[in-house]
């Protein structure tokens, strides 16, 4: 049976969870949604607020991931992290990261971090 786009993300997402567990990292929310867009982890890392893009292209390659990411998804990302860091001012403080994880790419590690992968 073939496995349904929205599986493979949850797949993905628990993979880029237990990822950033194992190097250190705390959880503080996963799908965080707003009208606009949603943000699939965030976490947190010494002085860091991370915004975490989970990406699952087991059929893709890097070329396919940075259309993935284009621009447009780049800023519903930054616009939902905006709208995170109002929710949840005690984090206001912290400095903001934006990384991508992507899953099962061909040519990739299984799990592959992009630490800083983009800015505002």
């Amino acid at each position: 049976m073939k496995e349904s786009t929205r599986t493979k993300g949850i797949t993905g997402e628990e993979k880029a969870r237990d990822f950033l567990i194992k190097n250190g990292y705390s959880i503080l929310d996963r799908n965080f949604r707003i009208r606009e867009g949603e943000i699939d982890i965030i976490a947190e890392k010494q002085n860091f607020l991370v915004f975490v893009e989970v990406k699952s292209l087991p059929l893709g390659n890097a070329e396919i991931l940075a259309h993935e990411l284009n621009s447009i998804k780049r800023k519903k990302i930054i616009k939902t992290s905006k709208c995170y860091l109002k929710k949840h001012r005690q984090y206001n403080n912290r400095f903001i990261r934006y990384d991508v994880i992507a899953i099962d790419v061909p040519g990739l590690d299984p799990v592959y971090h992009i630490e800083n992968a983009f800015s505002e």
